[in-house]
């Protein structure tokens, strides 16, 4: 594959620009939040006794837990705002955190509403919640929405994701929307915040409708437009290492996508088992014209699927995404950090970073080494130096440490330094470059571990 100047017209922003950015939407966030507190103050007198408490307090954590449920979806919808201005990483754990938040929010709404009902009605906890859940108006619907939630919740704990398979855990997660639906409507029935106050209710409406409009246009109008201009179809598949495949995929006009190297799509192979989930795979090459090539190692179900893909099968693709690309660099010098896969976007770094450039691989052993011609025939051509980090014949694992790192990269805190591999690997090298000094705005990596 050879390099092609693919500039989009709007590239992920440099390192101020997705900082300030950051800054800026976390700002309006908990200012909105701020503004539902505010909600509750001005419809609340008094609070006596420890019912009123209780309900009070039920009240507050359920008019946050609406508000939460929105901004999760909000984050889900993939706007390229978000995705190329502060990047798919920081959004990723920034969903993470509001699930996180909603779920305690929904399990304080319910606790503490409850129990303050039970108090006010002199009735036991298990009577008081038959009566809210059947007698209720939108009360079985926003139960439904609950246990959903709950379950959602559940299998993105970090102990359970490790225990299920990417498909379950993914069709489980799309589960938020229908939660989302089924408890918004209790929540102007029985919310007293919106009795009889249309602006507060029109401005809930506003909130939903906006977030599921973002959803609509970003996740299904606009995937949908790019398929049918690009008709995308897998044009060959190559083995590159052992379990490692790479998937090269033709289409029409695909300069228009503006991809970038360093940037992910989500993937869906039609009419080959493998187009019931999206899946995020890096470009492993500078992309073309007419075509792109992501590589692949079998982690699981559908990625050991991959290897069996046949020329001519259809694909559905969303994206560019990512904002690992050449616009974070700050100097004229690079290091390029890769552990396994995770060698496939900065391959493509690896040929077109401007500057000096070095690479350093993190394999088992040479049979693991992903690419590896491809990348020491680049170091050739631009007179790079790539390096290998394998075990020894004992099974030995190499130390990545501060010491290593500066005594082979000379000037190592004036390099970006761009990290990809698994989250343990990522998180021990990061330690080290920070020992080694280099400043953080300079190590530039993107993690999706939720």
């Amino acid at each position: 594959m050879t390099t092609v100047d693919a500039r989009r017209a709007d590239p992920p922003a440099p390192a101020t620009v997705r900082r300030s950015t950051g800054v800026l939407v976390q700002a309006v966030l908990w200012g909105a939040a701020a503004a539902v507190l505010a909600l509750w103050w001005t419809d609340t007198g008094s609070v006596s006794g420890t019912a009123g408490w209780l309900t009070g307090a039920g009240r507050i954590a359920g008019l946050l837990c609406g508000y939460a449920c929105a901004v999760l979806v909000g984050l889900m919808a993939r706007v390229p705002l978000l995705e190329r201005r502060i990047g798919s990483d920081r959004v990723a754990r920034w969903h993470a955190m509001a699930g996180r938040y909603t779920i305690c929010l929904l399990v304080a709404h319910v606790a503490l509403i409850l129990a303050g009902y039970a108090a006010q009605d002199r009735a036991s906890l298990w009577h008081e919640t038959v009566d809210v859940v059947l007698d209720y108006p939108d009360m079985l619907k926003a139960t439904a929405g609950t246990v959903v939630l709950f379950t959602v919740g559940i299998t993105s704990a970090r102990a359970a994701r490790r225990r299920t398979g990417y498909e379950f855990w993914y069709y489980v997660h799309l589960l938020t929307y229908a939660a989302v639906f089924l408890a918004f409507f209790h929540q102007l029935t029985l919310g007293e915040e919106f009795h009889g106050k249309p602006v507060a209710t029109a401005v809930w409406y506003a909130l939903y409708l906006g977030v599921a409009a973002l959803v609509l246009w970003f996740r299904i109008l606009v995937p949908v437009r790019l398929n049918r201009r690009h008709r995308l179809r897998v044009d060959s598949v190559h083995r590159e290492a052992r379990g490692v495949y790479s998937v090269v995929v033709r289409g029409q006009h695909l300069d228009e996508l503006g991809a970038r190297p360093g940037q992910f799509f989500r993937w869906r192979f039609l009419g080959a088992g493998l187009g019931r989930t999206s899946t995020p795979y890096s470009l492993s090459a500078p992309p073309r014209p007419d075509l792109l090539r992501i590589t692949v190692k079998a982690l699981g179900d559908h990625s050991a699927a991959v290897a069996r893909l046949r020329p001519g099968t259809r694909v559905w693709a969303e994206g560019p995404y990512g904002s690992l690309t050449a616009d974070r660099a700050t100097s004229h010098r690079s290091l390029l950090i890769a552990a396994g896969v995770g060698v496939t976007p900065l391959r493509a770094l690896f040929e077109t970073l401007p500057g000096e450039v070095a690479l350093l691989y993190r394999a088992h052993s040479a049979e693991d080494l992903a690419l590896g011609g491809e990348l020491e025939a680049i170091a050739r051509r631009r007179g790079a130096r790539v390096l290998y980090a394998l075990n020894g014949p004992g099974g030995e694992r190499p130390h990545i440490t501060a010491e290593t790192l500066r005594t082979t990269f000379p000037g190592l805190r004036g390099h970006d330094v761009y990290l990809c591999g698994p989250h343990g690997f990522a998180q021990d090298v990061y330690g080290a470059l920070r020992a080694a000094g280099v400043p953080d705005r300079r190590i530039h990596h993107e993690s999706f571990e939720l």
